[in-house]
């Protein structure tokens, strides 16, 4: 195996562990791009895709943090580990991108190695001033480095009218922002932050308020569950999910926190769905409907998309089953989830074959629909986006992850980390290795 390749591998299993997996769906060996399966025999969605300026990502990783901003711009978090992050903006109109966000220099501190603001690893968010919202985390340690060389993460908010940002205080130290959603009508913003599963063997992941105007912090719990998406409802009730499959919730009209139960279909939530796993969960996507009624989910490692009515009564949060996100798939690895301004619920989602080939596929629930709808595969039409091999024709390191198949599809070999879709219908992925927007234009949906 090529030098290259093994840092690409690498690379991919440093995103893995990330999320505390070593095993199952997300441990399946790296396709590799002399490796010849077949392609599969469907129709192929084009995709158009852009590089994320590489100084940003020199490792081509990236997480969920892409969203669209009120000024019809996308932002996007990326990773330079134990050198810095930065927020990227993306013009679609333009077809341009650049950095808006330098963290390090945004909090006046540049340090290097595990101390660094290695990642923004939040899924972005834009409260309705249109500033967005976004956090960072620790990266990887070295053998000579320990957990507590990391500070801990920074709340930030970059007003994209202005060309400022407001840092935030470190809320917890040593540990890493994952998760903070606006809730500006009352000044506040959620905050879940991540210990990177120190102390172990489970993870801290303490649910805060933060107090936008005085920078100030209130506890609510240790929710033990990593990765939890906050999402806010139509009464201002924010939710986040708790190890073991409870959901907790925090109304701010009674400044009361609760503890709510599950169910699914009426049941508890089985060991399949995967919503409700200890000690090691999957990482759950939610993301919320517009009107702040329902909630979507879709673990990572489960082929089904779920859905929940916040405007129920009770004690229990009560889904239902939507149906298979891949009709067939035995293997799924899906971190991308979101819902889209007009409510559509978009799931982009890695099939694992047993051939070693990792296919995204762009799966959309309509409100209405009797199950979500696999679009297809996506494609890449344009592969020569970014330059990918040097003077001696020898492929760059952290560019291989995308890959030609045999009938001549051009197409990515990684999991996919992010998806959203714009006001113009378009839907966008995170790819990795080089670090790339994927664009998919709404012709293509039917």
């Amino acid at each position: 195996m090529h030098d290259t390749t093994r840092r690409e591998h690498l690379a991919e299993l440093s995103s893995l562990l990330a999320f505390g997996i070593t095993g199952g769906a997300a441990s399946v060996t790296t396709l590799l791009a002399d490796d010849k399966p077949a392609a599969p025999a469907r129709k192929w969605l084009q995709a158009t895709a852009y590089a994320v300026p590489k100084e940003t990502a020199p490792e081509g990783e990236g997480y969920f943090s892409i969203i669209e901003g009120h000024n019809k711009r996308l932002y996007i978090g990326t990773h330079a580990n134990a050198v810095n992050s930065w927020l990227v903006e993306f013009d679609p109109a333009a077809k341009a991108m650049k950095s808006v966000v330098d963290c390090h220099k945004a909090i006046g501190k540049d340090l290097k190695g595990f101390g660094s603001q290695a990642k923004i690893h939040t899924r972005n968010n834009v409260g309705a001033s249109g500033k967005i919202y976004f956090g960072t985390k620790q990266g990887y340690p070295s053998k000579d480095e320990k957990r507590e060389d990391y500070p801990g993460g920074y709340p930030m908010v970059y007003d994209p009218a202005t060309g400022q940002t407001r840092v935030y205080p470190i809320p917890v130290p040593h540990h890493g922002i994952n998760s903070i959603t606006p809730d500006e009508s009352r000044g506040v913003a959620y905050i879940s932050t991540c210990a990177d599963h120190r102390p172990g063997p489970g993870e801290n992941s303490i649910f805060l308020i933060l107090d936008l105007e005085s920078g100030k912090y209130r506890t609510l719990m240790d929710t033990e569950h990593f990765y939890g998406f906050i999402v806010v409802d139509h009464l201002g009730r924010a939710y986040h999910p708790i190890l073991g499959g409870d959901i907790a919730r925090y109304d701010p009209r009674t400044d009361k926190l609760e503890r709510l139960k599950q169910s699914i279909d009426g049941k508890p939530p089985t060991a399949e769905s995967r919503l409700a796993l200890t000690p090691k969960p999957d990482p759950i996507n939610w993301d919320i409907s517009p009107d702040g009624k329902t909630l979507y989910s879709q673990p990572m490692s489960c082929n089904s998309l779920f859905a929940y009515d916040l405007t129920a009564m009770g004690d229990t949060l009560a889904g239902r089953t939507l149906g298979d996100v891949i009709p067939g798939a035995k293997r799924v690895d899906c971190r991308a989830l979101c819902v889209g301004p007009t409510g559509d619920a978009w799931s982009a989602t890695t099939e694992i074959g047993s051939d070693g080939l990792h296919i995204v596929h762009l799966t959309r629930f309509r409100p209405g629909d009797a199950a979500p709808r696999d679009l297809g595969p996506v494609a890449i039409k344009n592969p020569d986006y970014t330059e990918s091999v040097d003077k001696d024709g020898k492929l760059l390191p952290f560019h291989g992850g995308i890959v030609k198949l045999p009938d001549g599809t051009w197409t990515t070999k990684h999991v996919i980390l992010g998806v959203c879709q714009s006001r113009t219908g378009h839907v966008y992925i995170l790819a990795l290795i080089p670090y790339t927007v994927l664009q998919v234009a709404p012709d293509q949906f039917g």
